[in-house]
C-alpha cells in the first residue's frame, strides 16, 4: 500500500524518508527474490538428486526383474509348441470320444431293439407253449373222459340188463308171473 500510496505522489516530491523507505522495499524486493532463487535451485538440485536416485533404483529393479521376464519368456516360447500340441491332442480326443459314444448309443440302441425282439418272441412263444398245454390238457380231458363215460354207461347197461335177466325190475320186486305171460 505504501508503494502504491508513493507512487500517487507527485513526481518530485520524494523526501529522503521516502526514498529510504522505497530503498527498504526494493532490497526486502531483492532479497525475496533472491532467496526464493536459493530455493528452487536447492529444489531443482533435490529434484536432480531424487532423479537420479529414482534412475538407480530402476536400473536395480531392471536388473534383478529382467533375468526373470527373458526366463519367463523362454519358457513361453518353450511351452507355446507343447500347449499346442496338448490342444490338438484335447481336439482330437473330443472327437474320438463324441464318435464312441455316438457308436456306443447305436450299439445300446441296436441291443435294446434286439432285446425287446427276443422278448416278443419269448412271450409269443410262452403263450403258444401255453395255448398249446391247454389244447393238450382238454384233449387228454375229453379223450380220458369220454371212454370213462362210455365205461359208465357200458356198465350202467351191462348191471340193467343183469338186473332184467335176474328178475330184478326197476323198483327192485321180482316180476310177478302174470306180467310174464
Amino acid at each position: 500500500m505504501m508503494i502504491l500510496g508513493l507512487w500517487l505522489q507527485e513526481a518530485g516530491s520524494i523526501s529522503a524518508g521516502n526514498s529510504r523507505l522505497l530503498m527498504f522495499f526494493v532490497g526486502m524486493v531483492a532479497f525475496a527474490m533472491l532467496v526464493q532463487a536459493v530455493v528452487v535451485v536447492i529444489a531443482a538440485i533435490g529434484a536432480a538428486k531424487a532423479r537420479s536416485r529414482v534412475i538407480a533404483i530402476v536400473e536395480e529393479v531392471r536388473s534383478k526383474t529382467m533375468p526373470v521376464l527373458d526366463s519367463a519368456q523362454e519358457m513361453v516360447n518353450d511351452l507355446h509348441p507343447k500347449v499346442r500340441i496338448i490342444a490338438e491332442n484335447l481336439v482330437e480326443t473330443s472327437h474320438v470320444v463324441r464318435s464312441k459314444a455316438q457308436e456306443f448309443d447305436a450299439t445300446i440302441s441296436d441291443v435294446n431293439l434286439r432285446a425287446r425282439a427276443q422278448t416278443e418272441r419269448m412271450d409269443d412263444m410262452v403263450s403258444s407253449v401255453l395255448d398249446s398245454t391247454v389244447g393238450i390238457a382238454s384233449t387228454i380231458q375229453r379223450s380220458v373222459t369220454a371212454p370213462v363215460r362210455e365205461f359208465n354207461g357200458l356198465m350202467s347197461g351191462l348191471k340193467a340188463g343183469i338186473d332184467t335177466l335176474v328178475g330184478r325190475g326197476r323198483n327192485g320186486n321180482r316180476p310177478r308171473d302174470d306180467q310174464d305171460e
